[in-house]
């Protein structure tokens, strides 16, 4: 009876590797194909969209940015997930060239900057590299502008650097810690060989189909502008974009821990500006930041969702040309008495 009982399920147990082999099999070779389709896609993609500006080697970062325009030196820098293609499509470069000296970048892993593995690109991290930027670009000080997680380096950049900053534009940031559950959706594809796995099979073909979903959240309650199809959505799913992106979520809420301490400390001018019915980041994260820097402007843009530079490009205009040094208003010291 005891050998009768170990032999069946010696023949049970055979009986079921051999299912699972199969199955095993084209789970790997599903993974390649797709794998080798995704590679093939992003190869297509960076093809058909070709770097339109120059590159600058920083810190072993080659970093693709566009310039335009003469006078005040105005830095612009995106959102997770995007590229320069974002503050183009919305205008907002072409407008501003006609007064300032635009510089956009594609922060690293993004647009057609790489983004070194030995290195933990935190908002801090990136700052020092813009930083390093600028001084190549000859640029001494410039007005800074960040979008969204853009924010948090432009704002890293104005507390490491105030010499280099001489005003700030945040639109539509995230500058509190705040649990989130996007982070825990979002991060995984950042995960060492996990992530990679993931950002070459499965996460750029449900970013394809996800795609129209994120773009009513973060454009809702407003409409999708027209304007827009001119972002190459098929670079913003690319493997290595994808994981850019999820190392960018898992680091939002330290890196809003850790410049919150400094935030009072701000000296130079700062225009906040924020979509009112902003569905990615509540408004209440801007008013925060108005109430911690007590000289800042504060403008909240009803309508508008998380896309506010490209749903209302002309109050990020005017948010700019306020803080621009050629047109503030000096102080008046009164003489004593």
């Amino acid at each position: 009876m005891h050998f009768s009982d170990t032999r069946s399920r010696a023949l049970t147990s055979s009986s079921t590797a051999s299912k699972a082999l199969p199955i095993a099999v084209g789970v790997v070779m599903a993974a390649v194909a797709s794998a080798l389709l995704n590679r093939w896609f992003a190869q297509k993609a960076e093809q058909r969209n070709p770097p339109k500006g120059r590159f600058i080697m920083v810190g072993g970062v080659r970093l693709h940015y566009v310039e335009r325009g003469t006078g005040s030196p105005l830095v612009l820098l995106h959102g997770n997930g995007s590229m320069i293609e974002d503050f183009q499509s919305s205008g907002l470069i072409d407008l501003a060239a006609k007064k300032y000296r635009v510089i956009a970048f594609d922060r690293p892993g993004f647009g057609h900057s790489n983004r070194p593995r030995g290195t933990v690109w935190t908002a801090e991290a990136q700052a020092d590299l813009i930083a390093a930027a600028l001084k190549e670009l000859g640029v001494a000080r410039a007005i800074v502008l960040g979008h969204s997680w853009g924010t948090l380096v432009a704002l890293a950049l104005a507390v490491k650097n105030p010499q280099q900053v001489q005003a700030l534009i945040l639109a539509s940031g995230y500058y509190y810690p705040k649990a989130r559950a996007d982070v825990v959706i979002l991060s995984p594809p950042a995960v060492p060989l996990i992530g990679d796995l993931l950002s070459h099979t499965i996460s750029p073909l449900l970013s394809r189909l996800m795609w129209p979903l994120l773009l009513r959240k973060i454009f809702g309650p407003s409409q999708v502008p027209e304007k827009f199809k001119g972002f190459p959505e098929e670079m913003a799913v690319r493997p290595s974009q994808i994981r850019a992106s999820a190392a960018e979520s898992a680091l939002m809420i330290p890196s809003a821990h850790t410049l919150r301490k400094h935030y009072r400390l701000l000296q130079m001018p700062v225009a906040i500006v924020a979509g009112a019915e902003d569905r990615l980041i509540e408004s209440e994260q801007s008013a925060h930041l108005h109430r911690d820097i007590p000289h800042s402007t504060l403008q909240s843009v009803p309508g508008a969702g998380h896309m506010v530079h490209q749903t209302a490009t002309g109050n990020i205009m005017d948010a700019i040309d306020k803080v621009a040094p050629q047109n503030r208003r000096p102080k008046v010291v009164k003489s004593a008495a």
